[in-house]
């Protein structure tokens, strides 16, 4: 029971602190380099979640020795970059995975 009232209670704490910034966003402005400053941190979460799980692999920094899913990465960036297509882009990344791990 005290678990499942632990549960509620961080539930609603989530939700308030969310709301809060919903309430408040809608009723002030923010300054212009503020909005240019945060148009840029979904790249820097989606690079902090990714670059690690491309570099290190197991327990060690692997840059370019042997390190297939650093060179399908790469290769997926670049036909981002290139294409602006996520489905083009998966697609090449895992099958270029997919291949170099299979040679």
């Amino acid at each position: 029971m005290m678990i499942l009232l632990l549960i509620m209670g961080m539930g609603c704490v989530t939700f308030l602190l969310r709301l809060s910034f919903i309430s408040v966003a809608g009723k002030t402005s923010m300054p212009q380099w503020l909005q240019r400053c945060l148009q840029f941190v979904p790249i820097a979460v989606l690079m902090a979640i990714i670059v690690p799980d491309l570099i290190y692999q197991q327990h060690h920094y692997q840059l370019l020795n042997n390190n297939e899913r650093l060179i399908a990465g790469l290769v997926a960036a670049l036909v981002a970059w290139k294409t602006n297509n996520v489905l083009l882009t998966i697609g090449t990344g895992m099958g270029l995975l997919w291949l170099l791990q299979s040679l």
